[in-house]
């Protein structure tokens, strides 16, 4: 290990014990930006996952014998209702989370601005 790795490591392990210091602008300023992305995120992640499971049980009704085993008579009517109404779930995904990043943007906007002239002048 030459010295630059040796000075690196201790530093970090140094930075392990020494106090915290108090949060920073910029701390302040990461933490407003996943206040306003996370709620997004995690709406289009669930309800994608979800979207895509109706479309895939709409999908296995159709394609495979799963209705007969289930009891169903005529599958391939009620798969394909199921696979669409998934298929437009999957569809107005995108607009609903763009739809509620907007709107997040605009209620924390003037506050990030205001922050990151702050650090930005500083």
């Amino acid at each position: 290990m030459n010295k630059n790795d040796q000075q690196f490591l201790a530093q970090k392990i140094r930075a392990q014990y020494m106090e915290k210091q108090s949060p920073s602008d910029l701390d302040a300023l990461r933490t407003l930006d996943a206040k306003v992305k996370h709620p997004a995120n995690v709406f289009a992640y669930v309800f994608g996952s979800i979207s895509a499971m109706i479309m895939g049980a709409g999908m296995s009704l159709v394609m495979t014998d799963i209705g007969a085993i289930v009891g169903m008579d005529a599958p391939m009517l009620p798969g394909i209702v199921i696979g669409v109404i998934g298929m437009m779930m999957v569809l107005i995904n995108y607009p609903m989370y763009k739809r509620i990043l907007e709107r997040r943007k605009k209620k924390y906007g003037a506050e990030i601005l205001e922050l990151s002239d702050k650090i930005m002048n500083q």
